[in-house]
């Protein structure tokens, strides 16, 4: 089985240029958790998930690097949660978007994207086809069409 005969081709994506914002409400109306990013030409050029709204807005601690030369603190937020929060909606995606975007080619096998999946350990996979977004697959994506003959 290859990718293109199980990848979802109607794919929410943002651009380049959307903000954090409009993401969020891609996330919370169409109920996902992950969007690829493009540019004008619709080349894949990052990604970005709820997992890196949470970086953000999450309490980051301080940091204390001590080494036997010298001793550093990097200091965390003094910002409460809903001051993250506000401050993120306005940010250009590209802020806080993954840039390393794993992806897979639209004749990939299905085992491969499997072996991904599993090690990287993500959700989804953007599909591409000659250097263009054409598709996504997630882990249930996988399972679903692995499966069915077996059940």
């Amino acid at each position: 089985m290859k990718a293109h005969e199980i990848m979802i081709t109607d794919v929410f994506k943002v651009t380049e240029q959307d903000t954090i914002r409009s993401i969020l409400k891609q996330f919370i109306d169409n109920r996902i958790s992950g969007l690829p990013v493009v540019n004008n030409k619709n080349e894949i050029t990052a990604y970005v998930s709820d997992g890196d709204i949470m970086r953000f807005i999450g309490k980051h601690k301080d940091f204390v690097i001590d080494t036997i030369y010298y001793m550093d603190v990097i200091k965390g937020d003094d910002d409460e949660f809903e001051e993250r929060a506000k401050k993120i909606v306005d940010l250009n995606v590209m802020e806080i978007a993954q840039k390393k975007v794993h992806k897979v080619k639209w004749d990939d096998e299905v085992e491969d994207i499997a072996a991904i999946l599993g090690k990287k350990r993500i959700k989804k996979l953007p599909v591409e086809r000659n250097g263009r977004l054409v598709g996504i697959i997630s882990r249930g994506d996988v399972i679903r069409n692995s499966f069915k003959g077996l059940l």
